[in-house]
């Protein structure tokens, strides 16, 4: 429990791959904040531009003209090694560069003031988390460190703690992470209390931007949510429906209509995407819509009209991997599809007409629940969460039960390569479970223990999250020394490994270091200092701009007053001489130096401004001399 009370309201953050949100306990409700631009959900990207760095809305337009220092999907690298098969697929499909770092971690390449900088995953989404809290100071005028941030449900270990890392590097205490279909449930749990009555079977099916996650979980009269069964896919959502239209587009643009390969021009595939995407959006509510780019390559425009049943055949096989995953949850939850009282969607991608269609179809025509905000459910479900969890007494917050599951497999490998299971899936978190092993060999002194995350039978085919060498196992001929493996499970389905040699009491715990995706102490610690030398640069520039833009305002009033109060006669010449030399001289200053710093800025307009007092006496004069 944060308990920091209201002086400092923690916050729910739905850390989304193609928008993200934020939302705040206040006022007995769930409040979702709008952004600087007045908007409820802001864009997952970060724009590296030659003298600021955008992120947010400011950063979108950068897509289609800076495309190779315009950085999205973070969330798609977050957790993942460089050598992953879907990171290798990812990366032919992004106009920014991905390059192999160290312990196989995937870094992004951008150039940022005429330098070549890297980025891990966690930095770029620690930037939007970053993002978010300054959304939620701003409106709450107060300053903001705890927060529930949400992963999705089918996020492995490796992927929940970088997440949790890249909130400490923004400088928020996350003092929970909660799966995304769960803040959902909660959302439409509160929002509906009046009509749960006993106990109901919901259907949470999340469909964003790029992750997919089916939950199934019982809601209890009161306000007792627990999970019954997760299952998903982490590499499907929207984006990949965008690719599959980008992908038409570019064929029909090489192989059938102007013979030209667009694969080589970033900025003219940046440009398509964002068009592909808009035409998508437009298909969720009209029969057809088109993409118009006026000279997209080598001077050739594009015009493509796009019908739903067009877009239905570019994507039908992965509408369809999402029923069959739908029905791998149900298997898993051990529940027919009848025993579902309510099918709730949530995340952007849901709107898609075909999707719902498929949905109804299979619940035999039962209503789809539309009644949460699909783009802001699961931020409002973390907002309450960090409410109750930071002490608000409010009984509606306080009467919040969770129960959610592990979505994963957890144990080690074993001799044959096999698959040991401790913690099966959809295992009710927090938990913890021991296995005892024996020695493999006479006289065997140490065993390495080796920990993955899955469902493959071969240890190998699963996630690696880490390994260790125990050793001082006392001489005995084989099978005889045992080995006691622990695995706990947090709240925020984190796992610590503890090995315990039975024979002497001796106990070794799993070592986080970057080999197993988590970052150690002191790489945070320079994250975190990064972080703040960013935001520093960033209000710096913001500034240096603001104090650009009051100085060119200044000349134009100048230049303005002295047509509309038509004083040249009224003054000495020697006088408006004076004004007239200050106000060009100043104007010519300004085009010469877009990069001055702030306080000569200052220093420019302060002098004009006493140049050129005299025009001030006439601001109350203007009909007298009209």
């Amino acid at each position: 429990m944060a308990g920091n009370g209201n002086d400092s309201p923690a916050i729910g953050i739905d850390l989304g791959t193609t928008y993200s949100c934020v939302a705040v306990w206040k006022h007995n409700r769930t409040e979702i904040i709008p952004n600087d631009q007045g908007n409820r959900t802001t864009p997952s990207c970060v724009a590296f531009a030659n003298k600021e760095r955008l992120i947010g809305d400011g950063s979108n337009n950068q897509q289609a003209t800076n495309p190779a220092n315009t950085v999205f999907d973070a969330n798609r690298l977050i957790g993942r090694r460089f050598s992953d098969s879907k990171v290798q697929e990812d990366i032919k499909l992004w106009p920014f560069k991905v390059i192999q770092g160290s312990d196989d971690t995937p870094k992004i390449v951008v150039t940022y003031k005429g330098e070549k900088k890297e980025f891990m995953a966690e930095e770029i989404s620690s930037m939007i988390l970053g993002k978010m809290k300054e959304t939620a100071e701003a409106y709450l005028g107060k300053v903001v460190k705890d927060a529930v941030i949400t992963v999705p449900a089918y996020f492995n270990d490796s992927q929940r703690q970088a997440t949790k890392d890249a909130g400490t590097i923004a400088g928020l205490n996350v003092i929970r992470m909660i799966n995304e279909p769960t803040a959902a449930a909660i959302a439409y749990g509160l929002d509906n209390k009046s009509d749960i009555v006993g106990k109901i079977n919901v259907l949470i099916f999340d469909l964003g931007g790029w992750n997919f996650d089916v939950s199934i979980m019982t809601i209890e009269e009161g306000g007792v949510f627990e999970v019954k069964a997760v299952a998903g896919d982490t590499h499907l959502g929207g984006e990949d429906f965008d690719n599959r239209m980008v992908d038409h587009c570019v064929l029909e643009f090489k192989s059938r209509r102007w013979n030209k390969d667009l694969t080589g021009n970033q900025r003219a595939l940046g440009r398509l995407r964002f068009a592909c995407e808009k035409a998508k959006r437009i298909l969720s509510c009209a029969n057809q819509s088109s993409i118009e780019l006026d000279s997209l390559h080598d001077g050739i425009d594009l015009y493509m009209k796009f019908t739903q049943a067009k877009f239905i055949e570019l994507n039908m096989d992965l509408f369809k991997s999402s029923i069959k995953t739908l029905e791998t949850c149900l298997s898993d939850a051990k529940m027919k599809k009848s025993c579902i009282d309510h099918v709730i969607l949530v995340g952007g991608s849901t709107r898609i007409p075909k999707v719902q269609r498929m949905l109804l179809e299979y619940f035999n025509g039962r209503e789809l629940c539309k009644s949460v905000n699909p783009d802001e459910a699961v931020a409002y479900g973390a907002a309450v969460l960090a409410s109750k969890l930071s002490g608000n007494t409010e009984k509606s917050v306080q009467d919040v039960g969770l129960h959610d599951v592990t979505p994963l497999s957890l144990g080690v490998g074993v001799k044959g390569h096999r698959f040991g299971v401790v913690i099966p899936r959809n295992t009710q978190i927090p938990t913890s479970k021991s296995r005892i092993y024996v020695t493999a060999s006479d006289n065997q002194s140490e065993v390495g223990i080796v920990v993955y995350q899955g469902e493959r039978s071969k240890c190998t085919d699963n996630h690696l999250l880490g390994q260790f060498i125990v050793s001082g196992i006392p001489p005995a001929p084989k099978g005889v020394s045992k080995i006691m493996v622990y695995f706990e499970i947090d709240a925020n389905g984190i796992l610590t490994v503890t090995v315990v040699i039975t024979s002497t009491g001796k106990i070794e715990k799993l070592t986080i270091n970057d080999a197993n995706r988590r970052l150690s102490k002191e790489v945070i610690e320079k994250m975190v200092s990064d972080a703040e030398k960013y935001k520093l640069e960033d209000q710096e520039f913001e500034k240096k701009a603001r104090a650009y833009n009051k100085l060119e305002d200044c000349v134009y009033t100048m230049k303005n007053k002295i047509k509309e109060y038509n004083i040249k006669k009224r003054e000495p010449s020697e006088t408006m001489k004076e004004m007239e030399k200050a106000i060009a001289e100043t104007s010519k200053w300004l085009g010469d130096n877009h990069d001055a710093p702030f306080a000569e800025l200052d220093l420019k307009k302060m002098h004009l401004e006493f140049v050129c007092k005299p025009l001030f006496r006439y601001k109350n004069k203007v009909a007298e001399y009209n």
